[in-house]
């Protein structure tokens, strides 16, 4: 396993504050990375990604969206217009735009994770490890059941103070059930 490469973004919607991943450490991480004009990403991976963020809790798994252009540049690459998406497909959860290459390739979260292209599901695990990297689509069950696996790794393994705020202890017991 390897550390989830830093977002480098331009800008957040949908957020009050920058996000980051050592930030969002103790959660479960889903990046869903689109463009607007991407069929895929409309069709399939965004709403997936509004499935996963109504599901969950918020401090259990933190849904971003990236907005990631390396064609069409010029129809969907001002903020106005993908704001106007976001509005238009309510799209809640943050979304970061990602930094444009200083050549004006593949931008520079894109190159990072290296992308095979949009959308792309990303899964980081509450240690900021990247577990999964997918080109195109995946089924939703596959992907709860992923989320659900990350989220019961920290429910077991977790050794920091701060990490166990949001766990049970072993063999503790509450009106939703008993934990191992």
């Amino acid at each position: 396993m390897k550390k989830a490469p830093a977002l480098a973004v331009t800008e957040w919607l949908n957020s009050e504050q920058s996000l980051s991943l050592v930030d969002l450490r103790g959660r479960v991480v889903l990046i869903e990375a689109f463009q607007m004009l991407c069929p895929g990403c409309v069709s399939h991976g965004l709403p997936q990604a509004m499935r996963v963020h109504q599901t969950f809790k918020h401090d259990d798994v933190q849904v971003i969206g990236l907005h990631t252009v390396f064609e069409h540049c010029e129809a969907q690459g001002t903020n106005a217009a993908l704001k106007a998406f976001l509005h238009e497909y309510k799209i809640s959860f943050p979304v970061a735009i990602d930094a444009p290459s200083a050549a004006g390739g593949i931008p520079k979260t894109m190159a990072a994770y290296q992308m095979q292209g949009t959308p792309t599901l990303i899964l980081i695990d509450c240690n900021g490890y990247l577990r999964k990297q997918k080109f195109g689509m995946e089924q939703d069950l596959t992907l709860g059941a992923e989320i659900m696996a990350l989220m019961r790794e920290t429910d077991v393994f977790t050794d920091s103070p701060a990490e166990k705020k949001h766990t049970k202890k072993l063999g503790e017991c509450d009106k939703h059930g008993c934990s191992l």
